[in-house]
């Protein structure tokens, strides 16, 4: 791209998927593609809390890349990165899923997210390579390059359920609605008698709660374990950030949750997150 950066054809009528920092303060720009065509693209729409966006251009007989699932991939597997790094077009690099399960915080404006089980890879990223593939042995495309966290250090949001989801969003609708109930929280094991009852290990400990949220007003209080929202069971802060879609926005949400040994049940309104 024009700015810089490096981008994915997603779909053969001409969809782009990049990173939201690529196209950050422009709404077009042209494109140039491995066969030397240079065709101009529109920035649908762009989500900086996943640090995705999609562009879109003519169709012009573009092969679209396929998607593979991030959620396979495991520690040591080959994986490929490809971009325009420093300006030295279609560029690949080789290297190994390092690690699993990181996470990325983002910002926009004033809200903050946090990209779970971003994937750590050593293969050779630099400037110029965000917002293209991370490809798998079988030439699927399960991340999207990211950043650069230091000498053999690349990460990529990955290619999962979540990531799909904002992407059909950002394709249909040029933006992402997320709900929001206004607190920080972090995995914790659960006592044994109430694993034991939930058949699983792990909950969501509240570890704060912002002043006049959602949260706040239906009196969630730091160390609060919650253990299921929406009569979904939820282990892990990216189970929470899966549930808080558009749809939950102004709807009464039941969270159970134990307190100081109690088990208790509270109803969130979530607010809609505002960047």
């Amino acid at each position: 791209m024009d700015g810089g950066g490096s981008g994915v054809v997603i779909t053969p009528d001409g969809f782009v998927l990049t990173s939201a920092h690529v196209v950050a303060g422009t709404d077009h720009g042209v494109a140039s593609f491995v066969d030397g065509r240079e065709l101009t693209v529109e920035v649908i729409g762009a989500d900086p809390l996943s640090d995705l966006a999609v562009l879109r251009t003519e169709p012009s007989g573009l092969a679209a890349a396929e998607l593979g699932d991030a959620e396979r991939l495991q520690v040591g597997q080959l994986v490929v990165a490809i971009g325009n790094p420093n300006g030295f077009a279609g560029s690949v690099t080789a290297g190994v899923v390092s690690a699993l399960g990181r996470s990325l915080p983002t910002r926009s404006g004033s809200a903050m997210r946090i990209v779970e089980n971003v994937i750590q890879t050593d293969a050779a990223l630099n400037p110029g390579n965000s917002g293209g593939a991370l490809a798998d042995g079988d030439v699927r495309v399960v991340g999207i390059n990211t950043a650069v966290a230091g000498v053999g250090l690349g990460l990529a949001v990955p290619i999962n359920t979540t990531t799909r989801s904002i992407v059909g969003a950002l394709m249909r609708d040029g933006r992402v609605r997320r709900a929001y109930l206004g607190i920080a929280g972090d995995t914790r094991p659960l006592p044994p008698r109430l694993a034991a009852t939930l058949g699983r290990q792990r909950g969501i400990e509240v570890v704060q709660v912002a002043e006049d949220s959602p949260a706040d007003r239906a009196g969630l209080r730091p160390e609060d374990l919650i253990v299921e929202v929406d009569g979904v069971s939820v282990s892990a802060v990216d189970d929470l950030q899966r549930l808080m879609a558009g749809d939950a926005i102004g709807r009464p949400v039941t969270t159970r949750l134990l307190r100081q040994g109690r088990e208790l049940t509270v109803e969130v309104v979530p607010d809609e997150l505002v960047a």
